[in-house]
């Protein structure tokens, strides 16, 4: 049983399903932070903006690697477009990433990398939605109960679930009733960031662009042009005086004329060191899928295999040190 219908959820029932398992993902219904991204897997111009040790690149790059195949099997159309870079030291951004390892080439007042992706995110999640042998339940979880053998799953309206094994995946919120305490603490010590962007309607651009502070990316009748990140922020309420800054500012860097249109804002969830966590909780049939800051369409599929792994006493894969859940204990 999957709890929570995020990226990372979805994509964890997606892979424990093609595995052969039955999965029962509870839905808690709303927008979430996945639900409104722009749909990027870039792992070349998140190094570039989070200035990442060669490590933490590789890693970013394996779990990007990962989504041919999960794509492939899951039936979400898979975009390799590249993204374009615009702004100041243009150079030094080019020399840091081939220092990186990524494929990347100079462009008029910018470059160009092939190394990131993206996805539409509406119809990658709705694909997982439907991968045979999952099955979505709408549902607001209010307490669980564990024992040695399984978990009781309660909902807010009464009904009961019971599992063997239960994936936490609640994406920035507080701490389901009735977690152990040791877990309860970890998921209250994620960090909420607020994310706010903006759809434009216009002639989209070929790839996703981006500078600092601000991006615009291809969406169906237009781009979203975001995102803000407001740590420690939980609350919905669209900012109507910074997304006018935010248009002003992605126009700016198309170099072309659009017309805003609605404004979304979620909540991500962040660790301390701004990886998931993802394993084994350290309670029977426990684990987590939580908080990858801004980078859950690209941890997704590692996200899903180290779970998945840990579930069937697997061989743990290579990254799973990594996004341990305990790592912080």
């Amino acid at each position: 049983m999957v709890i929570g219908s995020g990226v990372l959820g979805l994509c964890t029932a997606a892979e424990l399903a093609m595995r052969g398992h039955a999965v029962t993902v509870i839905d808690p219904g709303g927008p979430n932070a996945s639900s409104i991204a722009a749909g990027m897997i870039a792992p070349a111009l998140e190094s570039l903006l989070e200035d990442v040790s060669a490590e933490r690149a590789a890693l970013l790059k394996r779990a990007r690697d990962l989504w041919p195949a999960f794509a492939d099997a899951h039936g979400v159309r898979l975009l390799r477009e590249g993204a374009v870079w615009r702004g100041p030291r243009a150079e030094a951004a080019l020399d840091r990433l081939q220092a990186l390892g990524f494929d990347t080439r100079p462009t008029p007042g910018g470059l160009i990398t092939t190394d990131d992706w993206r996805v539409e995110v509406g119809a990658a999640l709705k694909a997982l939605t439907r991968a045979p042998g999952v099955a979505v339940v709408k549902g607001q979880v209010a307490r669980l109960v564990g024992d040695a053998r399984r978990w009781r799953v309660e909902a807010d309206d009464g009904r009961v679930w019971f599992s063997s094994t239960v994936v936490l995946a609640t994406g920035s919120g507080p701490p389901v009733p009735g977690l152990p305490d040791r877990i309860a603490a970890e998921v209250a010590a994620i960090t909420p960031i607020r994310g706010q962007l903006t759809f434009v309607a216009m002639q989209a651009p070929a790839r996703v662009v981006r500078s600092p502070g601000v991006y615009a990316a291809p969406c169906e009748g237009g781009v979203v042009i975001g995102a803000t990140m407001e740590p420690g922020r939980r609350d919905l309420d669209p900012d109507p005086v910074e997304a006018a800054r935010q248009v002003a500012s992605g126009l700016e860097l198309l170099g072309e004329a659009g017309e805003a249109g609605a404004t979304r804002v979620g909540i991500r969830g962040a660790s301390a060191d701004g990886l998931p966590l993802a394993g084994a909780s350290g309670e029977p049939g426990l684990y987590v899928a939580l908080a990858p800051r801004r980078n859950g369409l690209l941890m997704g599929p590692l996200v899903a295999l180290v779970v998945a792994d840990g579930i069937e006493g697997r061989e743990p894969a290579a990254d799973s040190a990594a996004l341990d859940p305990l790592r912080f204990a």
